[in-house]
């Protein structure tokens, strides 16, 4: 018998429960420790930041579902992780064993990196779904008195789509709204270019975002270092390819959405030999850690180099199908373990992203996400509107429900037409 445990409920971890499950003896037991009793699909927080979803509409109980799975589940949340002596501390006092770890937990933000940066400060954000509620808030207070909206990405980020997405989704608002015309738009974002996204572009994604932009008479600007915050304004500095600062900005806002620096969790920041200096946790390409070979981890918290050299510092995404396929090669590795055998499954590491604009959007394809690639995919258009509203359907249903199925496999590459892009390789 193996007693493994999965910390962080989200996206990543409440998934990678399932699939352990489906892969593991009936002997093995699995935990689960999150952060309350609620799973919130956080790709719709930019729809619930407008009005247009709210919470429960975006929230599946796992205390129901996980019971139902025969997976024991803790929300308290973990305070420090012991490796050494193969833990866990939880934020109540509890020590929880494992034989084995999965480490899913997500990034903290790092909201204190920059002066006035954050929902406790000047800026909203649409990460978390508490966030997201708060960004709808203010939202309302801008409609009530239109003025400049300033949407981006600070320095440190490792998520750039969801900001495009809440940008255009906000003028598609308030278009919708008839008040467009009184409130001006401006991108701020590390990339050194637009559709950079972390991943030096996928496709025509430069073209394509740009055009968005342009179209919709939203300026931008880009190699932003951001400053401080003060209420009402935003301070950047344009940094050029030799690190000079080409140009000072000081831009006015009546509203603000910045995704804010990413780091490792605190349970497990600092810890040698199990993170690197960010706190996010080295793995080899098995999923695993080097130094600590029975703890593994999956999607955001996992430490992956950038692209390459930028003027401002530019973190690489964690898609969701490439995340499902670091959870598919977890679960089968450890499944393997287990039973006595070496470890043999890799991650693809593959992407597919559906950005939403409200009245439109912009789908990529990467195989694999970092490049070079053997695919390298973009288009736009009504239909990846509709397609981001089925993925939103289907996803809660799969969280729901507790099924182990590979959702991005079975079920985006088929809306896709994409064949042949497969989760993971074995020796």
């Amino acid at each position: 018998m193996a007693e493994i445990v999965v910390l962080g409920a989200g996206l990543g971890g409440s998934i990678m429960a399932y699939e352990l499950r489906a892969h593991l003896r009936k002997e093995d037991h699995v935990t689960l420790i999150g952060q309350g009793p609620a799973y919130h699909f956080a790709p719709s927080n930019p729809w619930v930041a407008v009005g247009w979803r709210d919470r429960k509409e975006v929230a599946a109980d796992l205390t129901k579902v996980m019971k139902r799975k025969k997976i024991r589940f803790f929300d308290q949340g973990a305070k420090k992780v012991d490796p050494k002596n193969n833990k866990i501390i939880l934020e109540d006092g509890v020590d929880v064993s494992y034989d084995y770890l999965v480490i899913a937990t997500g990034p903290e933000l790092a909201f204190d990196e920059i002066e006035g940066l954050g929902p406790e400060h000047y800026t909203q954000s649409v990460c978390e779904i508490g966030h997201a509620e708060k960004a709808y808030d203010a939202f309302k207070q801008c409609v009530v008195n239109p003025g400049p909206i300033v949407i981006g990405a600070v320095q440190g980020a490792s998520c750039f789509g969801p900001a495009y997405e809440f940008a255009l989704i906000l003028d598609t608002e308030l278009r919708r709204r008839q008040i467009r015309d009184k409130v001006p738009m401006t991108f701020v974002t590390s990339e050194p270019y637009i559709g950079h996204l972390g991943l030096d572009g996928v496709g025509d994604t430069k073209g394509l975002l740009e055009s968005e932009l342009r179209n919709r008479h939203i300026k931008w600007v880009t190699s932003a270092r951001v400053t401080k915050i003060e209420e009402g304004k935003l301070f950047a500095e344009e940094v050029g390819e030799a690190g000079a600062v080409l140009k000072s900005h000081e831009i006015p806002f009546a509203y603000s959405m910045m995704l804010p620096p990413f780091r490792g969790v605190e349970a497990v920041r600092g810890i040698e030999g199990l993170t690197n200096p960010r706190g996010f946790v080295l793995i080899d390409a098995y999923q695993r850690n080097p130094t600590f070979q029975n703890v593994f981890g999956i999607g955001v918290c996992v430490a992956i180099p950038p692209m390459g050299a930028t003027p401002v510092p530019v973190g690489v995404p964690k898609t969701g199908f490439m995340i499902e396929s670091m959870i598919t090669a977890t679960a089968r590795n450890i499944a393997e373990l287990v039973r006595g055998k070496p470890v043999n499954t890799q991650a693809t590491w593959n992407a597919i992203c559906l950005a939403d604009f409200g009245d439109g959007g912009v789908a990529f394809v990467a195989q694999p996400q970092i490049p070079p690639r053997n695919m390298n995919w973009s288009s736009r258009g009504y239909w990846v509107h509709l397609a981001k509203l089925a993925f939103e359907m289907f996803f809660l249903h799969k969280i729901r429900r507790g099924t182990a199925e590979p959702f991005y496999e079975r079920w985006g590459l088929q809306v896709l037409g994409i064949r042949k892009m497969k989760t993971v390789k074995e020796k």
